[in-house]
């Protein structure tokens, strides 16, 4: 007869957790409960003490856990991969043994991630709408942490770009650009991006990932004696990317320019030195002081890394980010772009100089030993470049900015508490891993709101958060149903006793008592140049 609890589970599953499951619920079972019950009578260990060294910069903790290795001693060290060394020499490593408690490390910190299974909907009006199958049933849900900030993922003309490039070139690339994955919508795009940044060139990449690692690792390793000067809040990419060079790095707090000022004082003003860092932080949702940051890296000699990810597609005239916006672009020496948010499809990008470009395509391992990108992700994104760069995409930013602005004035009406931004990102501070993924389960369960926990380590321990990112497309009335139902998790979870369920005051003026609301009590906007506003100060 088979147990009725085991043979919920793979083999593959008990093979890697049959440690776990035994010590935690071998005692419930009538039939291997008997055994521990028979063991302990004669006194026989089941467990082993082993000793876990974590390495903490230079010096060493030593912490116990029990676990049953059959009478078997391990040593689990936190140098180096972490590795197990056997204490019998002619034992073989346990691989699976260390991936199980690389794993249980991250589940006891609540740091592991479990995926949320959404399809998102790209039909006439469905946007930002999705299906979600975490539960095992289908049911629609409303998306509001994704980076397809702009919903161009769901424009019908890009969709139709990419339709007819599927039809007429197929789904692949071919190979990498110099074996046969080379064509004219590479160029095609390329020319686009360097005119959107008014530059000489631009290269693609698979991703702004490899975008960011390999740029910064060839230039490093290329220019001599060259030192980097990287921004605390600097994406993993660009951190990959400096520390696999191996060159000498200074860290300056996040977005100060004395501080930048200050390490580029103490380095030669003949060394060539890269500084890097972004303009929009994609957590924080920061903007950096561009100018300043900029004439101080010229200032000593230093050649500029700008990382534009978070913004390309939503800020300046034509969407070319914040460059544009603060009307910089000239100063700014290479700028790395994503194709895969506000542009909404796949891959990455460089601009700058007809040589600088030259350079990452010859000695990028990253661009030269890797697939390019499909025809259809070149057709969809050339699109939609050149839909944000033309009066639609103004009025998709100003739409954007109108939704950013009414969701953010929402919420710090009914005292939640969201990190001061000013860009179009909203970040509601929790700092506890645990409380963040409950918040993020019972939206998504019981009010169908996908809101993702942001844990380390994307966001460092305690700064645990969510990241809201509305859209031209959410309504009004979706993002007053959102706060109303945050309001009740907040409720559910005990997590604050002061934010009312009602809403209260004005969200022009953020008071109770006011000229708006007296004089126009349906209005709900703290947008300058409301069009209810308008409206009834005319009346």
């Amino acid at each position: 007869m088979q147990c009725p609890f085991l043979n919920r589970f793979s083999a593959n599953y008990l093979r890697s957790y049959a440690e776990v499951l035994y010590q935690s619920y071998g005692t419930f079972c009538p039939v291997v409960g008997k055994t521990i019950n028979n063991a302990a009578e004669k006194k026989l260990s089941l467990t082993t003490s082993v000793q876990f060294s974590t390495m903490a910069t230079r010096s060493y903790s030593t912490k116990s856990y029990s676990v049953d290795t059959n009478s078997s001693m391990y040593d689990v060290r936190g140098d180096h991969g972490n590795a197990i060394a056997a204490a019998d020499p002619n034992s073989t490593f346990h691989y699976e043994k260390f991936f199980n408690a690389q794993i249980l490390k991250k589940k006891r910190d609540h740091s592991y991630r479990v995926f949320k299974r959404v399809n998102r909907l790209a039909g006439d009006g469905l946007f930002p709408h999705a299906l979600e199958y975490s539960a095992q049933t289908e049911r629609p849900i409303t998306v509001w942490c994704s980076n397809d900030y702009l919903g161009m993922s769901a424009h019908p003309n890009v969709k139709r770009k990419v339709k007819e490039a599927l039809e007429m070139h197929g789904s692949g690339a071919g190979g990498t650009r110099n074996i046969s994955g080379n064509s004219l919508h590479h160029e095609r795009l390329e020319r686009k991006l360097a005119e959107l940044h008014e530059k000489e060139g631009a290269l693609l990449f698979t991703s702004c990932f490899v975008a960011n690692d390999s740029t910064l690792f060839t230039l490093a390793k290329l220019l001599p004696n060259c030192h980097i000067f990287s921004d605390a809040g600097n994406h993993a990419s660009m951190i990959q990317g400096i520390r696999n060079s191996g060159v000498p790095k200074h860290i300056f707090r996040h977005n100060d320019v004395n501080h930048l000022r200050q390490l580029l004082q103490q380095v030669d003003k003949a060394t060539p030195k890269i500084v890097a860092f972004e303009t929009v932080h994609s957590m924080t949702g920061a903007i950096c002081p561009l100018e300043e940051l900029l004439d101080v890296a010229h200032e000593f000699g230093a050649i500029t890394f700008i990382d534009e990810v978070h913004a390309v597609g939503l800020y300046g005239d034509h969407g070319a980010g914040v460059g544009e916006r603060d009307g910089v672009l000239a100063k700014m020496d290479i700028i790395s772009g994503t194709l895969g948010k506000a542009f909404g499809n796949i891959g990455g990008y460089i601009a700058g100089s007809s040589t600088l470009i030259d350079l990452i395509r010859s000695y990028a391992a990253g661009f030269i030993f890797t697939t390019s990108l499909p025809p259809t992700v070149l057709c969809g994104a050339l699109e939609a470049v050149t839909i944000l760069a033309s009066e639609e995409g103004r009025q998709l930013r100003s739409l954007h900015q109108r939704n950013v602005s009414y969701l953010r004035n929402l919420l710090l009406r009914e005292g939640f508490p969201v990190e001061d931004t000013p860009s179009h990102i909203i970040p509601i501070k929790i700092g506890d891993p645990q409380k963040c993924t409950q918040i993020s389960n019972v939206l998504m369960d019981q009010f169908g709101h996908y809101l993702q926990a942001i844990n380390y380590p994307t966001v460092a321990r305690g700064q645990e958060k969510l990241r809201l990112a509305p859209t031209p497309f959410h309504t009004f009335e979706m993002m007053n149903v959102l706060v109303t139902d945050l309001k009740k998790v907040w409720d559910m979870l005990e997590l604050s006793t002061n934010v009312p369920l009602t809403p209260n005051g004005c969200m022009f003026c953020n008071s109770d008592n006011c000229w708006h609301k007296d004089n126009s009590p349906d209005l709900e906007c703290g947008i300058p140049n409301c069009p209810r506003l308008e409206i009834s100060v005319a009346a």
